[in-house]
């Protein structure tokens, strides 16, 4: 019985931490991924371009940041690694992210990047997104922001 009992904690614990309890070769995720969103710089903006934001108005552009990490290896995976990487919104809209160097105006590192200019009639509120990495091997991970409003992608109303 204390065995039974043993066994059941620790089945427990692992599923309280979120580990995987098969010692499988699937079973943890092969790669991690890391989002944030940015202001993109555009002509007449008198907001500063690649900042940290989340509150944006219609017809501006939005930037999705993304890294994703073998977590085997612990690097960076680029587009020889990743079969595909998508930005999804809401409302079902997919788009393909591209990698290269960032920031264009003074590149320091690579990542994952997608520009998307919020059109004129879309709809104003806070929006979850949707980040999916699909690997070579088929491996699929994917990344939502917290549900905090703060860490929601926000379409304010233009001011009038």
């Amino acid at each position: 019985m204390k065995t039974v009992q043993t066994l059941l904690v620790g089945a427990m614990s692992m599923a309280a931490l979120g580990l995987p309890m098969s010692s499988g070769a699937n079973a943890a995720t092969p790669m991690v991924i890391q989002s944030d969103l940015v202001r993109g710089v555009q002509q007449g903006m008198t907001a500063p371009g690649c900042v940290l934001n989340n509150q944006f108005k219609h017809k501006e552009l939005v930037i999705f940041r993304i890294q994703v990490i073998d977590t085997k290896t612990g690097k960076p995976m680029d587009k020889t690694n990743l079969k595909t990487l998508e930005v999804e919104l809401p409302d079902g809209q997919k788009f393909k992210a591209h990698y290269g160097m960032h920031p264009p105006q003074d590149p320091v590192q690579n990542f994952w990047t997608y520009g998307w200019a919020i059109p004129e009639n879309y709809p104003t509120g806070t929006f979850g997104y949707k980040v999916t990495a699909t690997d070579n091997k088929g491996h699929k991970a994917t990344f939502e922001p917290f549900k905090s409003k703060p860490s929601q992608l926000t379409v304010l109303a233009d001011a009038t």
